[in-house]
């Protein structure tokens, strides 16, 4: 009984020192769990899942380019370049909410107004789209995100929107998500009140997107030709 009674006293005392070791002195054996890791993917990779369904046909051989032409090697298209009064773009402009980093492409300064310098565009930029192991892109998602950014965060606010076109298509045989749409605003001092502009976001195969904006103000609407004349140019590299 003696021996039973010290046994019992020592199992009592272990079992005591084990709980206040696992409830860490709070009464609660979960409160300490770590946090889940933070999700360090891309803007557009959290927003838009790469799609659980691949395209079943392969893209097309698109018909060799021609004439002089802008390539972006980054980006991974290349598509029609201008003569004067169109010059090289020669800054890194990271726009947007989205941080695109346009790199690559032409422009002309059509007005200086105290906001600055407005201009006519035609840009190109890689922005990280998917996982760092995935190939295939939601391009309606990427497209409309970067559109909508696009109109959010490049132009006077607030502006009106006339949607031009706004589709799945294939650009130089690959596929793409074409946004085109005219967008109206007013500013103080700028002479522009309306813009021509497209969104292209093309799948090159890599886990960025390739992404072509064209903008023409309406101060220059003689070049309006050129936002579907240099779509229809994009061919990959």
């Amino acid at each position: 009984m003696i021996f039973g009674g010290v046994a019992g006293a020592i199992l009592a005392a272990g079992i005591t020192v084990l709980l206040v070791v696992i409830l860490g002195g709070d009464g609660d054996p979960f409160g300490d769990r770590a946090a889940p890791p933070a999700d360090v993917r891309p803007p557009l990779a959290q927003a838009c899942p790469a799609p659980s369904v691949l395209p079943s046909e392969a893209p097309s051989a698109p018909a060799p380019a021609t004439g002089e032409r802008t390539v972006d090697q980054e980006a991974g298209i290349s598509y029609r370049k201008y003569g004067a009064p169109w010059i090289p773009w020669n800054e890194v402009w990271n726009a947007g909410t989205l941080q695109v980093p346009y790199r690559v492409g032409q422009h002309i300064v059509t007005e200086i107004y105290q906001g600055g310098r407005y201009h006519a565009s035609i840009l190109s930029a890689a922005v990280p789209a998917a996982d760092n192991d995935a190939f295939t892109l939601d391009l309606e998602c990427v497209g409309r995100q970067i559109a909508a950014d696009v109109r959010a965060e490049y132009y006077p606010q607030p502006n009106t929107m006339q949607p031009l076109r706004d589709e799945l298509t294939t650009l130089g045989g690959r596929p793409a998500w074409v946004s085109e749409f005219r967008l109206s605003f007013r500013q103080t001092g700028l002479t522009a009140t309306s813009e021509l502009s497209a969104v292209a976001v093309v799948d090159v195969g890599k886990p960025t997107a390739a992404v072509l904006y064209v903008s023409i103000p309406n101060t220059h609407d003689e070049y309006d030709h050129i936002v579907d004349e240099v779509l229809d140019s994009v061919r990959p590299v």
